[in-house]
């Protein structure tokens, strides 16, 4: 992993492949391993950019309150140093989040949109309860209660979630709890993306129990031009589940 001190943080990333630049940013509670097979899928189309987000992986994280557009800044800041003027950007989940604050404050700097098992709706209140006491046990007890609640609605397939499972237990206490309180208070971008005009594609996995597939066919609706993929029997984790087809979704970011 390559290593760059932006401001306060140290932000851990691999580049690798050849092409114009696509940033390809991890969900929650994961790093940027997630997308290993797709980007071996992609490394002859795309200069590739992949980071661990603030607080996960090798990436290093502060113990203020932070924000999704925080992150996003971060990955601003990254591509400032790289000399990346624009690049195509595709998130996962809580990347998906990222990649939106992103398109929204730097709306100059993307050239292409993707969002995986991703939505554009904030939290309801309820949700951003839940996500509030869950960071708060999760600071008292530790990532494993994650691991333990979540593993099994990532994915139908064993293989993945045992995966899944060992990527949670690697990541730290502050990373974790601090994803949750900065997706609990996110902005809602529905209205954003309704004008969106570059090119979206939206890659969904139809047995997703985390964010039902009914959030990428209600962005398509609102956005008729977006390219909507559509993987039978796909939880949350088409990267892992498909690689192949969710490397060829997204090389319509070209």
């Amino acid at each position: 992993m390559n290593k760059i001190k932006l401001n306060r943080l140290e932000l851990a990333y691999e580049r690798r492949g050849k092409g114009i630049p696509l940033a390809l940013i991890h969900g929650y509670p994961f790093d940027h391993s997630i997308w290993n097979e797709v980007a071996a899928e992609l490394e002859n189309d795309f200069d590739l950019i992949i980071p661990d987000v603030r607080g996960f992986g090798e990436s290093t994280t502060m113990d203020s309150p932070y924000s999704i557009s925080d992150i996003a800044s971060d990955l601003a800041a990254l591509l400032d140093s790289l000399g990346v003027e624009q690049t195509a950007l595709a998130g996962h989940s809580m990347g998906g989040y990222i990649a939106l604050a992103f398109a929204k404050a730097f709306s100059n700097r993307v050239t292409s949109l993707a969002l995986v098992s991703s939505q554009t709706a904030a939290d309801s209140p309820e949700r951003k309860d839940d996500r509030y006491k869950t960071a708060s046990a999760v600071s008292q007890k530790g990532v494993q209660i994650v691991a333990d609640a979540m593993t099994d609605k990532f994915s139908p397939k064993s293989n993945v979630r045992d995966v899944v499972r060992l990527l949670i237990a690697r990541q730290s206490v502050a990373g974790v709890a601090g994803a949750l309180r900065a997706m609990a208070d996110r902005e809602d971008l529905t209205s954003f993306i309704a004008a969106f005009t570059p090119p979206l594609v939206l890659i969904h996995g139809d047995a997703d129990e985390l964010i039902p597939i009914d959030k990428a066919r209600e962005i398509k609706s609102l956005v008729p031009s977006a390219h909507l993929v559509e993987l039978r029997g796909v939880g949350h984790m088409p990267m892992m589940e498909m690689p192949v087809e969710t490397a060829s979704a997204l090389k319509r970011l070209k």
